[in-house]
C-alpha cells in the first residue's frame, strides 16, 4: 500500500478479480502436474505469478486497495505454494523435507490467529520480507519444474531453481519470525494495557 491509500470494504474490484482467478487456477495447475503436462503447468505457474504482481499494482494504482484483497492475495499464494510442492513431491521433483520446511513455517503462523484473534487482531499485515520470500517460492518452482527437461536448459533451471528455493525458504521464516515478533509485542501491549 501507498502512504496514506485507504483500505476500502470493497469485494468488487479489478485486483480481488485477479485474486480470484489465480485461486481458480489452483486446480488447474494441479490437474496438469498430476498429468505431467509440465509445458500447461509451467504456463499456468507463470501466470499466477504475473498476476500475483499485476493485482497488487493494480490495486495501488486504482486506489482498490481493499480488505478482501489484503487477506486474498496472500491466501491465494500460500494456496498456490503448497499445491505446487505437493504436486512437486508427488512427482519427486523436491524432496519431502522441503514440503515440511515450508508447510511447517505456515502452520506456525496458523497456530498465532489464536492469541491474535482473542485481543482483537485480524492477520497480520504482509511484511516486505514475506513478500520477497514468496515471490523467490514461486519462481523456484517453474524453474525447478523446468530442471526436468535433459540438458543444459534443465541443468541452468536446476541451479537457479535451488538457488530461488533457499532464498526462498530463508526469506519465508525469517518473515515467520518477524510476525511471531509482532504477535507477541500486540499481546505484550494488550496485557500491559489492560493491567
Amino acid at each position: 500500500m501507498a502512504a496514506g491509500q485507504q483500505v476500502s470494504s470493497r469485494v468488487l474490484t479489478v485486483p480481488n478479480l485477479i485474486s480470484l482467478l489465480r485461486l481458480l487456477l489452483v486446480p488447474v495447475f494441479a490437474v496438469l502436474i498430476v498429468q505431467e503436462r509440465d509445458v500447461w503447468a509451467l504456463v499456468v505457474l507463470a501466470a499466477s505469478g504475473a498476476s500475483d504482481w499485476l493485482d497488487g499494482f493494480l490495486a495501488r494504482r486504482l486506489d482498490q486497495v481493499s480488505r478482501i484483497g489484503v487477506m486474498l492475495d496472500p491466501a491465494a499464494d500460500r494456496l498456490f505454494i503448497l499445491v505446487t510442492l505437493l504436486g512437486l513431491a508427488w512427482r519427486d521433483v523436491v524432496p519431502v523435507w522441503l514440503v515440511l520446511l515450508i508447510v511447517g513455517r505456515d502452520v506456525l503462523l496458523l497456530c498465532l490467529m489464536p492469541a491474535l484473534a482473542r485481543h482483537g487482531y485480524g492477520p497480520l499485515p504482509v511484511t516486505f520480507i514475506g513478500k520477497a520470500g514468496t515471490f523467490a517460492l514461486l519462481y523456484a518452482f517453474p524453474l525447478l519444474l523446468l530442471a526436468e527437461m535433459p540438458g543444459t536448459v534443465g541443468d541452468v533451471a536446476a541451479v537457479a531453481g535451488w538457488a530461488f528455493t533457499g532464498w526462498g525458504v530463508g526469506l519465508y521464516w525469517v518473515a515467520g519470525a518477524q510476525y511471531v515478533r509482532q504477535t507477541r509485542a500486540l499481546v505484550a501491549a494488550d496485557r500491559k494495557e489492560a493491567s
